[in-house]
């Protein structure tokens, strides 16, 4: 039933082919990483014909499974120059899942200034020109593709800044309601798909059918037991459905690890004005909708809906690596200025986490003070118009900090860090240095065990431990993005046992294997490995695995810790 659906930009087609040998077992980030790894000279310059952009769904999209309909997008970084996936809700995961797509290969690139949509059916793809959409947002692209396309499909775009392929450029997919307000947002995959020509994928799920199960009686009540989990978890029946993300702005900043003032400091004065707590006090106030779905089968539902003062929609909640990014480290204590933020973003397709540090090392540089909401407003929609300070800001936090003179530039290989300090979250700060992407929380998710006490405790401030923990988080991870599942869902499966072994059963009995949970930390080491590999090729060697040295030099407040974990520890991270 499935295929790969291979997409030559050069000649414009578009040919389902069997899926090989090497790819087979593999699906979202696996399959991504080994596609990059095996199609993609490492030594490429990323927006050249030779890098590919891979679209993936997870192993159990297209499933009753409980929030399993991501999708990761893949490719070489254009801000990193390493391997990349990006992970996205929506509805385009499901959507391929069901048409018997296991992912979409994008190569080559067509002559200078065309720019095409894919758009894809039931045993039927094409590409077919795309002028009427040249310089549009997210937001109006897809108006304009739903007068042709209508509103039973998926899409997924990108925005001014993937057309003029910044390396913030983030990847968009609509939601339930058809905004483009989910973003596979890190590594500037945006300006990959630019690069491609390729300004829009549209797909139509009509013809298509739920995915074959080997055996459906035991996947049903793998399912059921799976979903129980999520909803016997506090977090995810809990926190997230009512506060969003958000909900850590406040356990962060008590915890004295929210960067401040371009991580200058580890509080944030105005930190409850922009919380989880106030954000759904908001939300409630003005009729908004503080539990929303990011896709379909999702049942945390942790993406409430915000609307402005007069009751109009303005975008999704924003997330707490959004809120931070904006608020905190740029020292901005308004919801309702992050959230018109957070819209722009979107509209114009940019990584709110590399958009926000971007800014806050332009504050520093003297471009705009600290706080002034009007300034950084002002900024972002030059990123959008496409001046030439624009164009350098949406180039990412390290280019604007380079430009401007600015030595603390908090990023690794390229890409910046995310909303917990290295330095009171130590856990993270071994997933930054160590990950095969750059800076990314995402890629072992240590604040649970560091900071909520989620499947054991491991002290922030201590480097003992650490390592351990983000190589087991690393790993695990990687298998969860292979599935295809909601990160959030390492919540219930670090403290509830029978969690790991649901998400085991159902994938034996979806496609007739007898793996056991110890297979699933060998899958994401196995990813992990191809990943590392393609690195070594591309010429990152272990120097790359380090946090700026500004970490080990200033103390940051309130606890006044450096980051202490040795080069020789973090060497050792992702041997297994």
């Amino acid at each position: 039933m499935f295929k790969i659906l291979r997409v030559d930009m050069a000649g414009q087609k578009a040919v389902f082919e069997d899926i090989p040998e090497a790819y087979q077992g593999l699906g979202g980030r696996g399959l991504t990483s080994a596609v990059v790894a095996a199609e993609v000279d490492p030594t490429c310059h990323p927006l050249s014909p030779v890098n590919k952009l891979v679209l993936a769904p997870g192993l159990l999209a297209a499933t009753n499974c409980a929030n399993s309909g991501r999708i990761s997008v893949g490719g070489k970084s254009p801000l990193t120059g390493t391997i990349k996936e990006a992970n996205s809700g929506g509805q385009l995961g499901q959507y391929l899942g069901r048409l018997g797509i296991q992912a979409i290969i994008v190569e080559g690139q067509p002559p200078a200034g065309k720019l095409f949509k894919l758009v894809i059916g039931k045993d039927k793809a094409e590409l077919v020109d795309a002028k009427e959409l040249k310089g549009l947002g997210n937001y109006d692209s897809v108006a304009k593709l739903k007068e042709t396309h209508g509103d039973k499909v998926g899409y997924c775009t990108i925005g001014q800044a993937g057309e003029w392929k910044l390396a913030a450029a983030s990847v968009a997919f609509t939601d339930m309601e058809l905004r483009p307000t989910r973003h596979a947002g890190r590594g500037g995959l945006g300006a990959l798909m630019g690069s491609k020509g390729l300004k829009a994928i549209v797909v139509d799920p009509s013809g298509g059918e739920m995915a074959p199960l080997k055996d459906a009686e035991a996947f049903k009540d793998a399912a059921k037991r799976f979903a129980k989990a999520l909803t016997d978890h506090p977090v995810t029946s809990g926190g997230l459905p009512t506060y969003g993300t958000d909900v850590l702005i406040n356990i962060i900043n008590e915890a004295g690890a929210l960067p401040t003032r371009n991580f200058s400091r580890g509080r944030f004065e105005g930190a409850e004005k922009v919380g989880g707590e106030t954000l759904n006090e908001i939300t409630v106030k003005r009729g908004g909708n503080p539990t929303h779905g990011c896709m379909s089968g999702c049942i945390i539902r942790c993406s409430g809906i915000f609307l402005g003062p007069d009751g109009a929609y303005v975008s999704k909640w924003p997330e707490y690596e959004t809120v931070w990014a904006w608020g905190p480290n740029c020292e901005i204590d308004d919801l309702d200025a992050i959230a018109r933020i957070d819209r722009m973003c979107d509209d114009f397709g940019l990584d709110t986490i590399e958009m926000g540090c971007a800014m806050a090392v332009a504050m520093e540089g003297g471009l705009v003070e600290f706080g002034d909401v009007r300034g950084a407003e002002r900024l972002l929609m030059e990123v959008g118009t496409g001046t030439p300070a624009g164009r350098i800001l949406g180039s990412g936090t390290a280019a604007i900090g380079e430009v401007l003179g600015v030595s603390r530039i908090p990023v690794v290989k390229g890409q910046s860090l995310p909303a917990y300090d290295p330095r009171a979250v130590k856990g993270m700060g071994v997933t930054y240095a160590t990950s095969t992407m750059g800076a990314d929380h995402t890629a072992g998710y240590a604040t649970g065990a560091n900071i909520m006490k989620v499947g054991g405790y491991v002290d922030p401030l201590k480097p003992e431990g650490q390592v351990e923990l983000s190589r087991n988080l690393q790993a695990a991870t990687a298998a969860v993005d292979t599935a295809g599942l909601c990160l959030f869902v390492a919540f219930p499966v670090l403290d509830i046992p029978d969690a790991l072994v649901a998400i085991v059963d159902m994938l034996n009995a979806k496609y007739g294997l007898s793996l056991t949970t110890d297979d699933v930390g060998a899958l994401g080491q196995r990813v992990l490995n191809i990943e590392k590999d393609f690195n070594l090729r591309a010429g990152f060697s272990a120097g790359a695995d380090r946090l700026p040295d500004f970490f080990r030099r200033e103390a940051l407040p309130p606890h006044n810790v450096v980051f202490d974990v040795s080069d020789e520890e973090l060497d050792t991270t992702l041997k297994f």
